[in-house]
């Protein structure tokens, strides 16, 4: 196997626990996006960047679309991590938000994370609290998944499930 690297940002902890589960599947590194070089980086023939869905944008992105000029040889997989269920839509909105341009064609996978409001900031939580008011506020019939997943999995629930990295495995052996 090509030498890999994972590279991650995880603010309540589903994201971090993929790139472990990862990099102990592929025998390799997890670093944390903010504590990675791009000279550490370039050692590697594949990247794996994940990140947590905030605001539709992919935590640590940013690392990869500043460098990729100088990464764009390498394979690369992105995955991202949200506490909404698996929807080709929202995959696709993803992708189009976070992956234009040059990072177009770049594979994205998706991993189902969990939700706390107690780990929460004051912010987070406040959000979330928001979120659910306003989906309670609907017709249960016409909830959009995400707003099932959020009415249903009360102030905690974790989904995530190692097997969910397969996706993301596959890219990398194809």
């Amino acid at each position: 196997m090509d030498r890999v690297i994972v590279l991650y940002s995880s603010k309540y902890g589903a994201t971090r626990k993929y790139a472990r589960w990862l990099a102990e599947e592929l025998e390799c590194r997890a670093v944390e996006t903010k504590k990675a070089s791009l000279e550490q980086v370039r050692e590697h023939d594949t990247i794996i960047l994940g990140g947590g869905v905030y605001a539709s944008g992919i935590a640590g992105i940013r690392f990869l679309k500043r460098n990729y000029p100088h990464l764009r040889e390498k394979k690369i997989i992105v995955f991202a991590v949200g506490a909404s269920p698996h929807e080709e839509n929202a995959i696709s909105a993803l992708r189009e938000r976070n992956l234009k341009g040059p990072l177009s064609g770049l594979p994205l996978c998706y991993c189902r994370g969990a939700l706390d409001e107690g780990a929460m900031t004051w912010l987070d939580r406040t959000l979330c609290k928001m979120l659910k008011k306003m989906a309670a506020k609907k017709d249960p019939a016409i909830y959009e998944p995400w707003e099932r997943a959020l009415v249903e999995a009360g102030p905690s629930h974790d989904w995530t499930e190692r097997e969910q990295i397969q996706p993301i495995l596959d890219h990398l052996r194809a």
